[in-house]
C-alpha cells in the first residue's frame, strides 16, 4: 500500500502541470467533444508509458541517445504548428460555449490524432513517466503496485479534468472567454517547443 500511495502521489504532481496534453483535454471537456475517448487515450497512454518505465524500458531508452533527439524534435515541430494554429483561432475569436451546442460536433477521428501527437511526441512524458518514474519505482520491493499507484493517478486526472470542465462552461459562454484560453493554450505549446529546441 505504501508503494502504491508513493506512485499515486508522485504521479499526480508531475502530471498537474499545465502542459499541451493536458490544455487539449481541458478544451475538449469545454466544448463537450469526444471527452470520454480522449480522457482514455490520455489516461491509457499514460498507463503504457509507466508500465514501460517499471518494468526496465527506461535502461534501453538511456542507451539510445538519438531516439531522444528525434522524439524532441519531433514533438517540438508539432507543438508549433499546433501553438499556430491556436493562436490563430484566438486572434479570429467568435467561438463561444452555447448551452444549445451539441456535444461531439468535431471529428473523433482528428481528436484522437491530435490527443495521440500531444502524448506521444511528447519528449517530457517519457521523462516524467519512463524515466523518473521508472527510476523511483526501484526503490520499492513492489514495483507492480507502485506503478498502478501511478497509473491511477493519471486516470484520475484526466476523468477529472474532462469532465470537470464543464463546470467552467459558464464562463466560456463568453466569446471573449475562448480567445483568452487560446491564446494561453497557444502560448504554452510554443513556450514548450521552445524549451525542446533549447534542451
Amino acid at each position: 500500500m505504501q508503494a502504491a500511495t508513493a506512485g499515486f502521489a508522485l504521479g499526480l504532481s508531475l502530471i498537474l502541470a499545465i502542459g499541451a496534453q493536458n490544455a487539449f483535454v481541458l478544451r475538449q471537456g469545454l466544448r463537450r467533444d469526444h471527452v470520454l475517448p480522449v480522457v482514455l487515450v490520455c489516461a491509457v497512454s499514460d498507463a503504457l508509458l509507466i508500465a514501460a518505465g517499471v518494468t526496465g524500458f527506461g535502461l534501453l531508452a538511456a542507451r539510445l541517445p538519438g531516439l531522444e533527439a528525434a522524439m524532441r524534435w519531433l514533438g517540438a515541430a508539432f507543438l508549433l504548428w499546433y501553438g499556430a494554429r491556436t493562436l490563430l483561432a484566438a486572434w479570429r475569436g467568435g467561438e463561444a460555449l452555447r448551452a444549445e451546442d451539441a456535444p461531439g460536433n468535431g471529428s473523433l477521428r482528428r481528436a484522437l490524432l491530435t490527443c495521440l501527437a500531444l502524448t506521444w511526441l511528447n519528449p517530457h512524458v517519457y521523462l516524467d513517466t519512463v524515466m523518473l518514474l521508472g527510476a523511483v519505482s526501484a526503490q520499492y520491493d513492489n514495483r507492480l503496485f507502485f506503478g498502478l499507484g501511478a497509473a491511477t493517478a493519471s486516470f484520475v486526472f484526466f476523468f477529472a479534468l474532462g469532465f470537470g470542465a464543464r463546470l467552467l462552461a459558464p464562463v466560456f459562454a463568453r466569446p471573449r472567454a475562448w480567445r483568452v484560453l487560446d491564446l494561453v493554450i497557444g502560448l504554452t505549446m510554443w513556450l514548450i517547443a521552445a524549451k525542446l529546441l533549447l534542451g
